[in-house]
């Protein structure tokens, strides 16, 4: 699946016809049909207007959905992540029961 198909994908999943894509992107009817059969691709001035509408711009360029608010996770969640990679792995072991026995605390709480 190319850039043009996902394009594509992306315009239907927000309801938009190409025509309404199109003039979001500041680009004619027609260059959204190129845009989406692979024959042109689209400018950063295009990619840019669309993404404001909703576009998932790492979606159509890469193929990767970009996280959604809970899939991303915080700073303390990434410092904790990073601290737990520079561990061996007994204290790996050791951090995991910790982190599962407070949460049952929490949950039960």
């Amino acid at each position: 699946m190319g850039i043009g198909d996902r394009l594509k994908e992306e315009r239907e999943r927000l309801g938009f016809n190409q025509t309404e894509l199109a003039a979001i992107g500041g680009a004619s009817k027609n260059s959204q049909y190129n845009y989406e059969k692979g024959e042109r691709s689209p400018d950063a001035t295009y990619l840019a207007s669309v993404t404001n509408e909703g576009v998932d711009l790492l979606y159509v360029v890469t193929g990767e959905r970009k996280p959604t608010k809970a899939e991303s996770i915080t700073v303390d969640e990434a410092q904790l992540l990073e601290s737990y990679r520079l561990m061996d792995g007994a204290d790996k072991q050791s951090l995991l029961r910790m982190a599962f026995a407070l949460a049952k605390v929490v949950r039960s709480t």
